[in-house]
């Protein structure tokens, strides 16, 4: 099969960043598939518009759909990178287009449910956003979900020098109860922007999994209800100038601000494991769906609960150690990128 892949090939659309993680993780896994089966096309829609510009951009996209003619334009957007008339002019060309929607849990309010119609397909990570795909009239909607890239995320032949460690940014309440496992007396190490140790290559993160007794993975979605938040509501940034929102759009923004401080599964959920690396995860709605708990990943409640977790498994490393091993099985058996996009490519050409 011919996919045309249009995602982001830097991190946030910043070469300065390195790669990006559907690079990584998406399009990476997509090519290596069924012993590379299929001819993967990468479309960098931000180094394209870092160029030409946006207009340009969806231009290109066009013409490179009309002389490649894929059997399927894959789709990974976080905003209006694509134009709406674009992806439906791609779609009246008889290519069937669908959409890798992310972070369902906070976006679906104010993105996912309004580009949604545009595709031919997408994907949710949240199975309970179903019910509202199907309330605006949207059928072609297909549970999906974080996964993890078995080629990238491995276990290495590396000792164990850190007792605890979280890589990722130190939003929300992050901050708080790292200075609380600290104050416990427990050595935390912590990685990413906004911290002391600053941002890691992706190399470098998957070494750290392995090289860390116990990982964290915070399972609260990104922001909080601070003033900067809320006025997102109302007003929006654009060429340097403030712009008041469409009123009728305050209504979903207000709902997905709320759902921010949900948790949610996130891509830590496979990624550690698929290292054979140990995890202690904040409990998010629908993790047992994936993994036994407590027997596979073991999750935690509040701080107190996170603190008496950590200090019981650097205690117990047996036992933390055969739980790592149990969750890197399943990992591999049913939660890798490649058993994902299988059963989604399936779903769309059975149903086609």
């Amino acid at each position: 099969m011919k996919i045309l892949f249009v995602a982001c090939k830097n991190d946030y659309g910043k070469p300065e960043l390195g790669l990006s993680f559907e690079y990584y993780n998406i399009y990476e896994p997509m090519v290596h598939m069924n012993s590379s089966a299929h001819n993967v096309i990468y479309f960098p829609f931000d180094e394209i518009a870092l160029k030409y510009g946006k207009e340009e951009m969806n231009k290109k996209l066009l013409e490179t759909v009309k002389v490649q003619k894929p059997d399927l334009c894959f789709f990974f957007l976080f905003g209006n990178e694509i134009e709406k008339d674009t992806i439906k002019k791609i779609t009246d060309f008889s290519t069937i287009t669908f959409n890798w929607f992310a972070d369902d849990k906070w976006r679906f309010e104010n993105f996912s449910k309004l580009w949604a119609p545009a595709f031919s397909w997408v994907s949710t990570d949240q199975p309970e956003r179903l019910k509202d795909y199907y309330k605006i009239g949207y059928k072609n909607v297909i549970v999906g979900g974080w996964a993890c890239n078995h080629n990238l995320y491995k276990p290495l032949d590396v000792p164990k020098k850190y007792d605890v460690t979280f890589i990722g940014q130190p939003h929300g309440d992050r901050k708080k109860i790292v200075n609380a496992i600290k104050k416990a007396g427990i050595n935390i190490e912590c990685f990413g922007r906004g911290w002391p140790n600053g941002k890691v290559s992706q190399e470098e993160m998957i070494k750290i999994f392995n090289q860390s007794k116990i990982n964290l993975n915070f399972s609260k979605c990104s922001g909080s209800f601070g003033l900067k938040y809320l006025a997102r509501i109302f007003v929006d940034v654009q060429n340097g100038k403030i712009v008041l929102k469409n009123p009728a759009t305050w209504w979903g923004n207000l709902k997905s601000l709320i759902a921010r401080s949900q948790n949610e599964i996130k891509g830590r959920n496979f990624e550690i494991p698929g290292c054979n690396a140990f995890l202690i995860s904040g409990y998010a709605k629908g993790l047992e769906n994936f993994y036994e708990l407590e027997k596979e990943v073991v999750c935690f409640q509040n701080t107190k609960d996170l603190i008496k977790k950590i200090k019981y498994y650097l205690e117990h490393e047996d036992e933390r150690e055969a739980i790592a091993k149990a969750a890197y099985e399943r990992t591999l058996k049913d939660h890798t990128y490649e058993k994902r996009l299988n059963d989604i490519f399936a779903k769309i050409f059975t149903n086609k």
